[in-house]
């Protein structure tokens, strides 16, 4: 069921009273000896995409590379002066039926402390189907405690700018490819389990024609276990009243997310991993790297 943007402002206060100070979203010790090469990392995997009531195959394509934000145009810098952060590119494709969709997000997260562990300072995301397309531009404000959503989709009553309140220690779940891989700081210690506010992803949300909201959720992870694809790791997790989402991570030095599980049969397994200047990648021939990823080259 659609909704309309007269309800699409919700403010969520369910964190804990006596919540711990938020940690700041920086790199951790030793981050610059793989991430300052100048190279991004590309992964591949193979998607089991739930919509209207079926399990939809599919990949998804996670792309990982450092760069410099513009601080006023909250782009990326020509001049390499700005915000050190770490990008999030997802570009997602599945069929149902006849027509395709097409995802695609980008987040930046800031790698000098200047917000807190668990946000973006900024994520845009676009959707096309041969429906119609839908685009949002989500923003951190005020050092992390609201998120100012400007959102133009096809269909009515969805347009609009909203605005959502957060409750400290907020997660955005659009970025918890990086966040579980602790490449912005540890998110959770291992064995331990924390209350947060949960901002569920903006796939699901245009999918689903869900306000933008934070709902309770419980965040997790595990002591070193064997994962889906039987090497060792530990599974990060975050449970709603909705479901469960699980990530998969190995134990390996670059902390590789082999993959994850969601609601109502979501599956995403890792089919290959490089590192490379790809954006170089652009000349006819390349599409044979695809075959790295695991995806189809066609």
């Amino acid at each position: 069921m659609r909704v309309s943007a007269a309800v699409l402002v919700l403010v969520c206060s369910c964190a804990p009273a006596h919540s711990a100070p938020v940690a700041p979203s920086q790199a951790p010790v030793g981050f610059w000896d793989t991430w300052g090469d100048g190279q991004g990392e590309l992964t591949g995997y193979q998607l089991a995409q739930p919509r209207y009531g079926e399990l939809r195959q599919g990949t998804v394509v996670l792309v990982v590379v450092t760069e410099t934000l513009d601080p006023d145009e909250l782009v990326k810098s020509d001049q390499n002066q700005g915000t050190p952060v770490l990008k999030l590119n997802e570009a997602r494709d599945f069929r149902t039926g006849l027509y395709d969709y097409n995802g695609m997000l980008t987040a930046w997260l800031p790698l000098d402390g200047s917000g807190p562990r668990g946000l973006p300072v900024r994520a845009r995301f676009s959707l096309q189907e041969w429906c119609g397309h839908a685009f949002e531009d989500l923003r951190v404000l005020d050092g992390g405690t609201s998120l100012r959503s400007t959102v133009d989709s096809y269909f009515q009553g969805e347009s609009g700018a909203h605005t959502l309140d957060l409750a400290s220690g907020a997660l955005v779940a659009d970025v918890m490819p990086v966040l579980v891989r602790d490449l912005t700081g540890e998110l959770v210690a291992p064995g331990t389990s924390r209350s947060v506010a949960w901002v569920p992803g903006s796939l699901e949300r245009r999918l689903l024609h869900r306000a933008l909201a934070a709902v309770p959720a419980t965040l997790s992870r595990t002591a070193e276990t064997t994962l889906m694809d039987g090497t060792l790791g530990h599974i990060t997790s975050v449970e709603t009243a909705g479901g469960t989402w699980a990530w998969h991570v190995a134990s390996d030095p670059a902390h590789s997310l082999v993959g994850w599980t969601g609601p109502d049969g979501e599956r995403a397994v890792s089919t290959g991993t490089v590192r490379r200047a790809y954006w170089q990648d652009h000349g006819e021939g390349a599409e044979v790297l695809r075959k790295d990823l695991g995806i189809p080259v066609q």
